[in-house]
């Protein structure tokens, strides 16, 4: 019978990270190769991945990154064969990356009168069907691996409606195609879980709030409807993504994991 710290050990087997220079996708890069596994971090054109490798370099782990505008289809077929034609393994698939838009981009944080085919369209794409793509695409490997595993980065607004109070007087809000593709991506996990197993693994989490310098009045708002009174940390997630990624979880699929100080428990 294997220990905890034998369940938890990755050594040999490769991670895919989507997002991967992101303020999350850094920490799950971390985690992986804190607990053994190497690494393909993926981002957009120009990312810088250069302060990532630096901080993984104590892990001695094999690093690769590509370049992957998510939104673009050929950019996806085009990673996935790279991926294949370098005949990297593919262990783990961390669907990370997400399209969260910004106050400024037309058509988003407005009225929903006011929110756009256009954006709608951007966020599912990047939100949804880039991770129906490329599980799909990779498939073959992550089921040679043994070990398969596909985590999906979800959301608590997949699962919950907005609070559309807590950003009153901020230039913040909760655009109707970002519930919708993390909904969308909660029951993808569910669907796949029961079509690629036993082979395969696959579980979603979903993170709550976290905390990035938001105005003060929205961070106190989030604080007092959290039972855990704070928002989440980068760190707060570590746990979950060792739990997934290993064998720690060998026994879990098709679970949605929320991982939010509460928030959804009201």
């Amino acid at each position: 019978m294997k220990t905890i710290k034998q369940l938890m050990d990755i050594s040999g087997r490769t991670a895919v990270i989507t997002g991967a220079t992101g303020g999350l996708g850094q920490h799950i890069a971390e985690v992986i190769a804190e607990i053994g596994g190497d690494l393909i971090l993926v981002d957009r054109p120009n990312s810088n991945y250069a302060p990532l490798k630096e901080k993984l370099e104590q892990y001695k782990s094999n690093v690769e990154c590509i370049d992957c505008d998510l939104e673009d289809e050929d950019q996806r077929a085009k990673l996935s064969q790279e991926i294949i034609d370098n005949k990297f393994p593919v262990d783990v698939l961390i669907n990370n990356a997400a399209f969260a838009g910004s106050s400024n981009l037309k058509g988003w944080v407005v009225p929903f009168e006011e929110q756009t085919v256009h954006t709608w369209r951007r966020a599912i794409e990047v939100n949804l069907t880039a991770t129906f793509d490329l599980s799909k695409a990779l498939l073959p490997q992550l089921k040679i691996s043994g070990n398969g595993s596909i985590i999906n980065v979800a959301s608590i607004y997949g699962d919950s409606g907005p609070v559309h109070s807590m950003y009153e007087d901020t230039d913040m809000g909760n655009p109707a195609a970002y519930s919708a593709s993390k909904g969308g991506l909660i029951q993808l996990t569910r669907w796949l879980s029961t079509s690629i197993a036993p082979e395969v693994r696959v579980n979603a989490i979903s993170p709550g709030g976290i905390f990035r310098n938001q105005p003060q009045k929205f961070v106190k708002r989030y604080e007092e409807r959290t039972p855990l009174g704070r928002m989440a940390s980068e760190e707060d997630f570590k746990g979950i993504i060792a739990y997934l990624a290993s064998d720690m979880s060998k026994y879990v699929t098709g679970q949605n994991i929320k991982i939010d100080g509460g928030w959804t428990t009201w």
